[in-house]
């Protein structure tokens, strides 16, 4: 891969910000300082805005998200603290023709993964032909021997994913991660674009901007598909950890929205080789569960016996046919970090295809010579757990003092198969409202594949950005917002 689009190992990051930022490629301006063509009524109505008035709409949009609670937990050693999901008030816009691209590649993505999830809980065809580690996969803390040999309706194991994307220059769209055990955040998409409609409407005259508001409705009808067999009117619950969970709020939002009832393992019990829900009329027999609890607190029989969380006998019950889950027992296997550099040969492997998006460079940390030379570029590099998430247990090593790098490169040494390392990533830059002025800050984009009775993109997707100053860490619970992702259709600029 060019180093000058996926790394900035060379090159010494400069003091001025205005100079920092010109070194990345820029969503909205050209190398010329010229308007995209997909961002040009949009400028032109910033161009008639105020500063001020802009601060004001983002004081209104702050507001609402506080009225309406859209919060997220950020976990520390003295527990957890609510806060407000950052939202900035400037979209990041893609045209048709740039999101065509990325769709194609995330339903090319998907699809192979499913397939991969199916394959190594059946004949396992992939590891006979050599081209995945075994142990990679049968060793993984993720991987679940007892799904082994069961059918999942539809053959689907992630009905819901997220594809996490970084962008780096005009098409060259990077995978940097896969989401499909529990992926988040799709509640703030669609809250999002209900508040830019409410307090910024002019901006969507003239302009045919993808709608993503029938996300809930095609999220249900792809749930209601993968329904055990007999079942006319499938009964469908989103099952949560509970009020304390970091995404709480999107599971309250979720179930409101597709009209289902928002059940904890408390609600739901095992008779009769059936799931069944509390409710104060009697049982009701459950057919498809969304659930948005990990593996190991599903089933006190069979995984962690302490859950509190847990619905004791479900693992039987979906060995049987009898429910569905959603995503699928055992999906995690395909989004550890270590697997995720084997997704292309999974797509050549079963779809008989070259991968659409390709992966950012990924050191294995594994192989003792990858990790002699990740320890000692180590400054120059970003060091992630293979079970991480949130941004939580990465170390950054631009950002990082000489301190913390050796304090990494010891965990490192204790346990290399626990690591990958990644050259540090030139994220694109999106105007962004900062401290009452237009600044550019770094993004990067989550688009949410659905499968169930078709595969399907919800146009856009979450736009992470960074809003400190030359950060490149997007993660809410690192000091991360959101923006609002418009896909204009052809015809629309």
């Amino acid at each position: 891969m060019p180093q000058h689009t996926d790394t900035l190992m060379a090159e010494e990051t400069p003091k001025d910000p205005a100079e920092y930022y010109l070194k990345f490629f820029n969503e909205m301006r050209d190398a010329e300082g010229e308007v995209r063509p997909a961002y040009r009524a949009l400028a032109k109505l910033l161009d008639d805005l105020s500063i001020e008035s802009l601060v004001t709409k983002q004081e209104t949009a702050d507001a609402l998200f506080r009225r309406l609670g859209i919060t997220f937990a950020v976990y520390g050693e003295g527990g957890s603290t609510e806060r407000l999901i950052p939202f900035d008030l400037i979209p990041r816009i893609l045209h048709q023709s740039e999101w065509d691209l990325v769709e194609r590649g995330c339903l090319q993505r998907v699809r192979a993964i499913n397939m991969f999830l199916y394959d190594i809980y059946h004949d396992q065809e992939i590891l006979k032909a050599a081209l995945i580690p075994p142990e990679l996969v049968l060793l993984n803390s993720a991987f679940r021997p007892e799904m082994c040999g069961v059918d999942v309706p539809n053959d689907v194991y992630a009905h819901v994913s997220g594809v996490d994307l970084v962008r780096t220059g005009e098409r060259d769209f990077f995978v940097l991660e896969d989401n499909v055990r529990t992926p988040s955040g799709v509640s703030y998409v669609l809250e999002n674009r209900e508040i830019m409609m409410r307090l910024f409407p002019d901006a969507f005259n003239g302009q045919r901007v993808s709608p993503i508001g029938n996300y809930p409705e095609r999220l249900l009808e792809n749930l209601r598909a993968v329904a055990p067999g007999g079942a006319e009117d499938p009964v469908v619950v989103l099952l949560t950890p509970g009020r304390y969970n970091s995404a709480y709020f999107e599971h309250v939002f979720l179930a409101e929205q597709m009209g289902i009832e928002l059940v904890e393992g408390l609600d739901l019990f095992v008779r009769d080789g059936f799931v069944w829900m509390r409710t104060t009329e009697g049982p009701v027999r459950v057919d498809v569960i969304y659930r948005r609890l990990n593996d190991d607190y599903m089933d006190p029989l069979a995984f962690y016996p302490e859950s509190m969380l847990a619905v004791p006998g479900l693992l039987s019950v979906v060995r049987s046919g009898r429910v569905a889950l959603a995503n699928a027992l055992g999906t995690g296997v395909a989004d550890d970090k270590a697997m995720y550099v084997y997704v292309p040969r999974m797509i050549e492997f079963y779809l008989g295809e070259h991968a659409i998006l390709k992966n950012v460079h990924t050191y294995t940390l594994r192989d003792p010579k990858q990790c002699q030379h990740v320890l000692a570029n180590i400054e120059n590099l970003v060091v992630k757990e293979v079970q991480g998430s949130g941004g939580y247990g990465m170390l950054i090593g631009p950002a990082s003092t000489k301190a913390e790098q050796e304090a990494y490169k010891a965990r490192v040494l204790a346990d290399p198969d626990n690591f990958v390392a990644q050259p540090t990533l030139t994220l694109s830059t999106a105007p962004t409202l900062c401290n009452g002025a237009l600044v550019p800050r770094h993004v990067d984009l989550r688009p949410f594949v659905l499968s169930g009775k078709e595969t399907s993109v919800i146009p856009g997707g979450l736009t992470r950005v960074a809003l400190r100053e030359k950060s490149l860490v997007v993660n809410s619970s690192q000091g991360g917002g959101t923006k609002d992702t418009w896909v204009l259709e052809r015809g629309s600029c």
